[in-house]
């Protein structure tokens, strides 16, 4: 997990047009790309692939960091 990807590298994997899906939690980048619940990007109508879902995760979302530790990881976010 050596790869630091910033705001603008992050925005790059949205989900879209074929793009993989990540996003931000707490300063490391997972990959949500194979999860059902990120259809093109989007999950729950509440947060974009491509974003820091950091504030969303802690504050509304209902899973835990057993969640975050099944998905695989691609970097760090900075």
């Amino acid at each position: 997990m050596d790869y630091v990807f910033s705001e603008d590298e992050l925005a790059n994997f949205d989900g879209k047009d074929g793009n993989p899906a990540y996003i931000a939690v707490n300063g490391t980048v997972y990959d949500v790309t194979n999860f059902g619940a990120w259809a093109d990007g989007e999950h729950q109508d509440m947060v974009t692939a491509g974003t820091d879902a950091t504030d969303l995760f802690e504050s509304e979302s209902p899973h835990d960091s057993e969640f975050l530790d099944a998905l695989p990881l691609a970097g760090r976010f900075e």
